[in-house]
């Protein structure tokens, strides 16, 4: 395998001499010319060091970006599946227990028609916003039956070494992973006092501020890159109080 690839190599470069001196053969054969002819090859030995380096930083430019979309693309892959089995119900879970969540429903009530404009307008609201959460102890035993059952799928994800690449995701992911160790290491919440009340509804309100915002993102980019796939994300939006993936004629 080397020695084929040496010797395809080999024969590259001794066509590529050949065609460079027969090139020259011409010039001197029309123009007999043969000091013209070595200044030019000089002045172009000179200038073939620069050509290497602005070629090398192009390629290499070029080759960093089309890893960088190819992680992406992997990463992207890797979100979804966490949506599609986690957390579009978890969204659908907290989204309920925001207070004023109707506010919040229908600034993010994402339809087929919305623009980039329109996703970096429900950005701008979630940073302006601050979203509060009051979960009542009798919601907690099964968002913790959920989320305890979901553990080893969260842990799986934070062993994807792609994830390294997306900082705010794997925040998003550490945070779940907090909130089902807070609830697995309860028994019972009956009877909670106001204080780990308040600290567990602390803790859900930093899972659904990651969340929330990494939903809209997936959602722009499923927009831009998959539109068969916006098309059914949008009918079974979290948002809604009764998705519908069945498509109905205008």
């Amino acid at each position: 395998m080397f020695k084929k690839l040496f010797m395809n190599k080999a024969w590259t470069v001794s066509a590529l001499f050949a065609i460079s001196l027969a090139l020259y053969g011409i010039d001197f054969s029309i123009f007999g010319n043969l000091r013209e002819i070595s200044a030019s090859f000089l002045g172009n030995l000179a200038f073939l060091p620069i050509y290497i380096i602005v070629v090398t930083i192009l390629v290499e430019r070029v080759l960093r970006e089309r890893e960088r979309q190819s992680v992406m693309r992997k990463l992207n892959m890797v979100i979804g599946v966490f949506f599609s089995e986690f957390g579009n119900r978890l969204l659908k879970e907290l989204s309920g227990q925001v207070v004023g969540s109707e506010e919040l429903k229908n600034r993010l009530r994402i339809t087929g028609s919305w623009k980039k404009q329109d996703f970096d307008a429900a950005l701008d609201y979630l940073r302006r916003s601050n979203q509060r959460i009051s979960i009542d102890s009798g919601t907690l035993p099964g968002l913790k039956q959920f989320m305890v059952g979901k553990r080893s799928f969260l842990l799986s994800l934070l062993e994807n070494q792609n994830l390294l690449e997306h900082e705010n995701f794997t925040d998003l992911l550490w945070a779940a992973f907090h909130i089902v160790e807070e609830l697995e290491a309860r028994e019972s919440f009956d009877r909670l006092p106001p204080s780990d009340q308040e600290h567990i509804n602390g803790d859900i309100k930093r899972v659904f501020g990651h969340l929330i915002r990494e939903w809209i993102l997936y959602m722009l980019h499923l927009k831009e890159a998959y539109p068969y796939l916006f098309s059914l994300a949008v009918r079974l939006n979290p948002m809604i109080d009764s998705p519908d993936p069945v498509v109905y004629q205008e």
